[in-house]
Parts: C-alpha cells; structure tokens; sequence
C-alpha cells in the first residue's frame, strides 16, 4: 500500500467534503469545525454553511489540513493549523507548554472500510510533514492517554497517546481534558 498525502487546498475540497460532509447537505456535522472556531461561530454555522465556511479554508494560502489518498481515492484526513488560529489558544483545559509558535493536529478521519491499514499513521505524518513545509517549528496533538483500553471511535479522532509517540511525538504536558472517558496529553514534535 502506497499512501500519498497532500494539502487540503480548494482544487480537492470535494474530497475534503467525502472525509468531512454530511450524506445529508442540511445536516449540521461537524465538518472538523468544533476545534477550529469558536463556541458561538460554530454555532451559528448550520446546514450547508459548515461545508461552505470550510470551502473557504480551503482557499486559503495554507490549507486546513491534509488529505490521504491511496491509489488516488481519499482515505484519510488530518486537521493542522497553527495553535494561534484555533481556540487551543485559550483553553483553560490545555495549557500551553511555552511561548513556541506551535500548530495543532487534533483530528484525525479514516474513512469506513480502509481502517486497520495504517492510514492515520500515514496522514498524521503528513500534516506534520506539511506543518514543517510551512515553517512549524513543532506540532502538538492532544490525544487520549488510553494505555491498552479501546477507544470508541466517535472519539477516536484525537488519536491516542501511543499512535502520536509512533509518529516521533513525545509527552509534553497533561491537561484537564477529557474524551471518551480518557484523559487527553499534549504530545509534541520538534520540528526545528
């Protein structure tokens, strides 16, 4: 298996929208929104705004996130952004390590019926990847700390400790965050 990861950039917003839209255009998913924007932005961001606010990420100098492909059909989406730009920077739950300019990678997709292939190790070196192309200096992602415990997997997108240390992460912090009844860490990467 042969996994190419590129940036999520307006030319491929249709396959952002396979990873992330609603089967439903109405529906009010997630669109990887929650983490992105504020409480009360991603609020008032319902129905079919969600996939166009994320259309308009998408246009962006730099990309949301980045995508996964495996013989050129999408499998696999990261979000990665800077830490400035998303409400991690000022959880009360997540603190900051230090002043370094970080980005995050928080969420982390494999579509039904290609897990278990080692897809979200492959798009999360991706975004770190593509985090570095941009001038990350490091990368956090706050996972569950789930030691052998299984996760279930409508909270299974911020990853676990484990897959973040595969990919080269190591424990920076704990928090006060919780998901899926784990506790959540911030794992961190240099990239300098």
């Amino acid at each position: 298996m042969s996994i190419e990861v590129l940036p999520a950039t307006i030319t491929r917003f249709d396959d952002v929208a396979t990873m992330l839209g609603p089967k439903n255009p109405q529906s009010s998913v997630c669109w990887c929104l929650s983490h992105r924007v504020d409480a009360r932005t991603n609020r008032e961001l319902v129905g079919p705004a969600r996939g166009e606010y994320v259309r308009e990420l998408c246009r962006r100098d730099v990309a949301p996130g980045v995508l996964a492909y495996d013989d050129g059909e999408v499998v696999g989406w990261a979000a990665v952004a800077p830490r400035s730009e998303l409400p991690f920077a000022r959880s009360r739950k997540i603190p900051h390590v230090d002043d370094l300019p970080v980005w995050s990678a928080w969420c982390l997709r494999v579509r039904p019926g290609h897990r278990g292939r080692g897809i979200s190790h492959a798009v999360l070196a991706g975004a770190v990847e593509y985090a570095r192309s941009q001038g990350a200096p490091a990368v956090e992602g706050y996972p569950v700390d789930n030691g052998t415990a299984k996760v279930d997997l409508t909270m299974a997108y911020v990853g676990t400790r484990a897959q973040f240390e595969r990919a080269g992460f190591t424990k920076a912090a704990d928090t006060d965050a919780v998901a899926g009844g784990f506790p959540r860490v911030i794992m961190r990467r240099d990239l300098r």
